[in-house]
């Protein structure tokens, strides 16, 4: 069990715990997940670790309450302990230094796994650019970190209520104009990825994104994870999360993530009737 050390609300139904896990904070990298468990019968929840303090012997999660399992796991509060923290998950972002520009692009809760690999850009050497896209400017988290790393940011809202009125692709295309981008990073939703994808790909810039929203076990044991990339099946979880932007079939990733919309429903329909 690992003990809740500390928990920030960035807005309604968005959280950040802090939580102790000392092997985990010592060994994790940028691109290392952690599956997590609330209750000894719990649903298994996939979460990239957004930071880890090595000294206190502390890892952070960033959740959003969308279904049941993470309406309980956001329900805990300081003091109170995870039953389960598994990780580190998956296989670490891959870093090199660059001879141009790294575009990293984050959308709403997506800020939170793209802020270790924009500190470890900078580590080796790199300019970023990072691009922070919400809905609204309530949604847009982690800026002030994401600001003490990266070179310059660049803030998108649909609303305008902050920074540049538009979605992510409209502040990437501001930045490739100007800047010789020879990388780029896209984590968010999957609809935001697939279309910063299509984005870099017109101008032939390499690209990663992070599919680690649709993992099940972790382990490569299930296969709920399964994505076709570059015509052939790949697991999110042993093989990703990170994968060429270019390469995956996110049409097919779209339909399998709906799949089963109805039973989530259901299944938080019954969790709100018990409250």
């Amino acid at each position: 069990m690992n003990l809740i050390v500390a928990k920030e609300h960035f807005s309604e139904n968005v959280v950040k715990f802090v939580i102790e896990a000392p092997r985990i904070a010592k060994s994790r990298r940028a691109g290392h997940f952690v599956i997590v468990r609330v209750g000894d019968n719990g649903e298994r929840i996939p979460l990239t670790i957004a930071g880890s303090d090595i000294e206190k012997g502390t890892i952070t999660l960033v959740v959003q309450q969308i279904g049941v399992s993470t309406r309980k796991l956001c329900a805990l509060n300081v003091g109170d302990y995870i039953t389960d923290v598994v990780g580190p998950l998956g296989q670490a972002t891959k870093i090199e230094k660059q001879p141009g520009t790294v575009l990293c692009c984050g959308g709403g809760v997506g800020v939170a796994p793209l802020l270790p690999i924009i500190q470890a850009h900078k580590a080796v050497g790199n300019r970023v650019v990072a691009v922070l896209a919400a809905r609204t400017k309530d949604l847009i988290i982690l800026e002030e970190e994401v600001r003490k790393s990266a070179d310059e940011v660049v803030i998108m809202t649909d609303d305008g209520s902050y920074g540049k009125q538009g979605v992510v692709t409209v502040g990437m295309e501001d930045v490739i104009a100007k800047e010789n981008v020879t990388e780029a990073v896209i984590i968010g939703p999957a609809i935001m990825m697939k279309f910063g994808a299509l984005t870099t790909k017109k101008y032939n810039i390499p690209t990663v994104v992070s599919l680690n929203t649709i993992m099940v076990d972790g382990t490569g044991m299930c296969g709920a994870c399964r994505v076709t990339v570059g015509g052939k099946t790949k697991f999110v979880c042993v093989d990703g999360p990170e994968f060429d932007a270019h390469q995956v079939d996110f049409d097919e990733m779209l339909k399998r993530m709906g799949g089963f919309k109805p039973q989530e429903q259901e299944a938080l329909a019954r969790y709100n009737n018990q409250k």
